[in-house]
């Protein structure tokens, strides 16, 4: 397991109007995005071309669709832009890899 593109702790995870963690975390690494909850536990991941993010109302929240199942994340300040520039940044990678090995 190699080191996450981006980690983040201290998030707010919520499916729509159910709080599933107070302080989760949340992680792209090898080209997926992973929710966890405070303890360590996995709530869902998904490979990033299967994971749709968008801005949600506020500044620092963000609603990340996974393989159909929304989630709202509640960032501290700043870090919704670090989770999308991290996506961006995997995506782009994945392509030029594909793209080297695709020929």
């Amino acid at each position: 397991m190699s080191e996450p593109e981006y980690d983040a702790g201290g998030v707010r995870i919520r499916r729509m109007l159910r709080s599933l963690t107070r302080a989760g975390h949340v992680l792209v690494r090898d080209g997926q995005l992973v929710l966890m909850t405070s303890y360590g536990s996995e709530i869902d991941s998904a490979p990033l071309d299967k994971v749709r993010i968008s801005g949600y109302g506020m500044p620092d929240s963000a609603l990340a669709t996974m393989s159909g199942t929304r989630y709202v994340l509640q960032f501290g300040l700043g870090r919704r832009a670090g989770l999308l520039n991290a996506v961006r940044t995997a995506r782009a990678k994945a392509a030029a890899d594909q793209g080297i090995l695709g020929t």
